[in-house]
């Protein structure tokens, strides 16, 4: 075997210019296929870190209203959820995995700035402020490096004041207020003639806002807002808002109606005077990889304490992770069957012009008896060799390229993302799809030689030996 061995590696180095080529092809084609599976894989991570800062692993609901409830949240609320936050921490199974357990309230109604006469339909998120700012500091990749902690703007003694999105700040004329870069304010529509007998009865949102709240109670700094929602009794309850900062969503849709507030400001808005529920528990984990096991504890539990609640992880409540992450995962199985055709057919034309230059010489082993069988894996051998050496100086080149690429600084934005982030490359822990890759061009290039090895050993010992 060893002299099997010797003699294929003499014969890839025989013609070294058309190795070298080959060799060069399946290199480029690894670190093509390498180099975009180390971004799919840093997309992959980052994209999850994102997704979880905001909305945690899991979500408990009432059940029914991941089908039903977005249209009536009010009606789907969780009674007594602080006993129910008592229960999922005091678990022995769950305690050690948990890294933070926060009710949140979500909410729908008009936001309006009735200085400019203008108004908008919101989405809002109340949070504990102190929850939400450890959600975002959820860094299991160590994907934060040195940039500074997010924070959410929120605090735990301020219960007025609240965040919008950059588009609802923009439409209700908030930009200079708060400082917006980037920001247009709405030009003063002209006023609309209408008669009074034409002219429909208006319900006034400031009045509505001057009957329930104090107005020694409004927020006097910044810039005010109005929030107008219907409680779960049907009544309409105003209360207002001092918006501190605006941030970009990354979604335009989300981006002009986002509003986040402190979790008893959304109560009040929901509730009114009824009793203060919560819309969802949302469990943020220390690690990704338990959540499987802490969503069938939690089901295991709820069943046992009779408690009508269901558990729903972020990929059912955001459906676009798993769409992106299909996207990605589809673009790199293109990119790698390419690079894998264009590796096949290099290397059989490759090794087909081998077998031609070589005929006289089969022959003559033909003649000095070595069997076809010995022919046929001496060309495996050679093409395993070029897989070989091609991936072994591919895997090389995609680790100096990404260790270029990870400090040069470069920057992009992500989908569902309004910031930018620094572009780079994962090049930890992804192990298995790189040894994935070389094992799979090193037998492209394996079979790849099949064909011309199999046209060698099926020559004739007479027809070989004659040739010129």
């Amino acid at each position: 075997m060893m002299l099997l061995l010797k003699i294929a590696f003499r014969n890839v180095l025989r013609n070294a210019r058309r190795s070298l080529m080959t060799m060069s092809t399946v290199a480029i084609g690894f670190m093509a296929i390498t180099l975009f599976g180390e971004f799919m894989a840093y997309i992959t991570i980052g994209f999850q870190t994102g997704t979880v800062e905001r909305s945690g692993h899991l979500s408990v609901f009432r059940t029914g209203y991941f089908d039903f409830g977005a249209g009536n949240p009010a009606a789907y609320g969780i009674s007594d959820y602080s006993s129910v936050i008592g229960l999922i921490k005091s678990d022995p199974e769950l305690s050690q995995r948990l890294a933070v357990v926060t009710p949140t309230v979500t909410l729908f109604g008009i936001a309006g700035n009735f200085d400019i006469d203008a108004s908008k339909t919101f989405f809002g998120l109340g949070v504990v402020p102190s929850d939400r700012d450890r959600m975002l500091q959820w860094d299991e990749y160590g994907l934060m490096g040195d940039r500074p902690p997010q924070r959410s703007g929120l605090h735990d003694d301020m219960d007025t004041q609240g965040v919008v999105g950059v588009g609802l700040a923009r439409i209700l004329g908030l930009c200079q207020a708060l400082d917006v870069a980037d920001c247009k304010t709405p030009p003063k529509p002209a006023a609309a003639k209408v008669s009074a007998a034409d002219s429909p009865p208006a319900v006034d949102l400031a009045e509505l806002a001057s009957r329930d709240v104090d107005p020694s109670a409004r927020p006097k700094d910044g810039a005010r807002i109005d929030l107008l929602a219907a409680t779960a009794g049907g009544a309409p309850n105003v209360m207002a808002l001092t918006v501190t900062k605006a941030e970009r969503q990354g979604v335009k849709e989300l981006d002009d109606n986002f509003v986040a507030m402190h979790l008893q400001l959304a109560q009040q808005l929901l509730y009114g005077r009824g009793e203060h529920k919560a819309v969802a528990i949302v469990l943020q984990l220390q690690r990704s990889e338990d959540m499987a096991l802490v969503r069938t504890r939690l089901n295991a539990l709820f069943h046992d304490k009779g408690l009508d609640l269901e558990v729903r992880d972020f990929t059912e409540l955001q459906p676009q992770y798993n769409q992106i992450i299909g996207l990605f995962g589809a673009i790199f199985s293109f990119i790698a069957i390419v690079m894998g055709m264009i590796v096949l057919f290099t290397v059989v034309n490759t090794m087909s012009m081998s077998v031609m230059e070589r005929t006289d010489e089969i022959g003559t082993a033909r003649a000095m008896g070595v069997r076809r069988q010995g022919i046929r894996r001496q060309f495996l051998l050679e093409g395993w060799f070029l897989g070989a050496f091609g991936a072994s100086a591919g895997l090389f080149l995609a680790d100096v390229a990404a260790f270029g690429v990870n400090r040069c600084g470069w920057t992009w934005t992500p989908p569902g993302q309004s910031a930018a982030i620094p572009f780079r490359l994962l090049t930890s822990g992804v192990a298995p799809m790189i040894a994935a890759v070389w094992l799979g061009l090193v037998l492209i290039a394996t079979i790849a030689s099949l064909v011309p090895a199999n046209r060698a050993a099926r020559m004739a010992v007479v027809d070989a030996l004659r040739h010129v």
